[in-house]
């Protein structure tokens, strides 16, 4: 069956193993199935929720484009844009806003995550980012969109706006309500420092991370020297929840060689952590120098890169503009 698929990826820098291994390669495999329509958003618009450096941010959304390109998503074959490009993603929130109830809002955990305990300082932008969410989506009837566990509240979100819009406005199924596509045996990436934090770019060590841009003999030191425990590899996946930096680098493992984790367990069970650092060292140079090379070699051609996201602007704007058109008819514009 054809899915119309929308993802993001906020152009924050810096991408590693991470958003690689949570996002990006999955996002490859969707690009890659001929049945399915992708467009994959820099959500720009998102990123400015927490002040941001002008110059950096510019920055960010090239580096950001060349991360998809250089992992495989083709961009002749799916849309590449940034949002800040297409109009209709701030109008479209806007209205959006209007629909979204603000119990719904309070309800996301997230915004109390980064708003912390002094959430009166925090931007209104960071607080009703997700009806910018759901505005990304549904412009584009999506039917499918690639969430990890943080982002599931968020799209529930967005399905109860799309469903409060029809309803309010009598107009069945013109909001298209999206299905969560959830990645299967897949284990949320954590900081090579401490299995109990997720891989972070706003960690201060760098050896926390596997940067994308990394070359193989700065992967293969980072593993060395990440964080394991004084047991051998674990017999089972029952012991991984006591032993989180195993559990860690096991799934990173798993989700490399597109293997289960009770498999990766069975092929490591009682060995030495060293002999399976040498392992995941391999998988991951396999994986992660080829896409670092490219990421490097496309940011010399700053003008391909813009060529680009140009060509990915006009394909979302011929798409996003009508949808807005018609819901600003249907709510009396």
């Amino acid at each position: 069956m054809s899915k119309k698929i929308f993802s993001g990826v906020q152009p924050t820098g810096n991408l590693h193993l991470g958003n690689y291994l949570g996002a990006i390669k999955n996002f490859v495999d969707l690009n890659n199935d001929i049945a399915n329509e992708c467009i994959f958003c820099v959500v720009d618009l998102h990123a400015i929720t927490v002040k941001q450096d002008p110059k950096e941010l510019r920055s960010n959304i090239q580096e950001t484009v060349a991360t998809f390109i250089a992992s495989g998503i083709d961009p002749k074959k799916s849309i590449i844009f940034n949002q800040s490009k297409v109009p209709a993603h701030a109008e479209g929130a806007w209205i959006l806003s209007c629909v979204a109830r603000m119990g719904w809002l309070n309800r996301m955990t997230q915004f109390k995550e980064k708003a912390g305990k002094d959430k009166e300082k925090a931007s209104v932008g960071l607080y009703s980012y997700p009806v910018l969410m759901a505005a990304d989506i549904l412009l584009y009837d999506a039917t499918h969109v690639p969430v990890g566990d943080d982002q599931k509240q968020h799209l529930e979100l967005c399905r109860d706006i799309a469903q409060k819009f029809n309803t309010d406005f009598e107009i069945e199924n013109f909001l298209q309500v999206p299905e969560p596509l959830i990645q299967k045996e897949f284990s949320r990436i954590m900081s090579l420092k401490d299995g109990s934090k997720k891989m972070s770019k706003s960690e201060l060590s760098d050896l926390s991370r596997i940067n994308l841009t990394d070359d193989k003999d700065l992967i293969i030191n980072k593993i060395k020297k990440a964080k394991t425990d004084p047991l051998p590899m674990p017999n089972t996946t029952k012991e991984l929840d006591e032993r989180l930096e195993a559990k860690n680098l096991l799934g990173i493992y798993s989700s490399l060689t597109n293997s289960t984790l009770q498999k990766s367990v069975e092929n490591f069970a009682g060995k030495n952590f060293s002999e399976f650092k040498q392992k995941l060292s391999e998988a991951l140079v396999d994986k992660i120098q080829p896409i670092s090379t490219e990421i490097k070699k496309l940011l010399d051609d700053k003008s391909y890169l813009d060529n680009t996201l140009l060509e990915g602007v006009e394909r979302a704007n011929t798409i996003a503009s009508k949808k807005i058109k018609r819901i600003k008819e249907i709510v009396g514009f």
